[in-house]
């Protein structure tokens, strides 16, 4: 028995209007449902990415609702994207005509590249090839 991989992982952004423009639009994920102010969530190659705004997320469940714990976080996230390497480039370019800078480019001591950019709430992203994982 052993875990198979990440299902879905979560950022938080007090916006989330600014949050569903840039991950929809922007990144071009496929939303999957939006509650209000209270989350977003998007499909990602076999995963999800959950955007919560945590002022929200910390209240305590409707009791005829479905009983998540309250969960959250304060300050800003990491998450890496899945990028074959043929593609960084083009990623690169679209963030900068989009008006996103990118804070480092890096070539690894394993010789695979990713590279770093913020989202509107100021979640570290990163875009890399897996072979930064040694995973094909």
């Amino acid at each position: 028995m052993k875990l198979e991989g990440i299902l879905e992982t979560a950022l938080y952004a007090d916006d989330l209007d600014k949050a569903d423009a840039f991950y929809s639009s922007i990144l071009e994920l496929e939303k999957i449902t939006r509650a209000g102010n209270r989350h977003v969530f998007f499909r990602c190659g076999s995963s999800v990415l959950l955007i919560f705004n945590s002022a929200e997320t910390v209240k305590p469940p409707p009791e005829d609702g479905l009983q998540v714990p309250p969960h959250g976080t304060h300050g800003y996230g990491h998450m890496c994207f899945r990028v074959a390497a043929e593609h960084l480039d083009s990623w690169v370019e679209k963030l900068v005509a989009a008006g996103i800078q990118i804070e480092a480019d890096i070539r690894w001591p394993t010789g695979a590249r990713s590279f770093y950019f913020r989202d509107p709430a100021g979640n570290s992203l990163e875009c890399a090839e897996p072979g930064l994982w040694n995973i094909d």
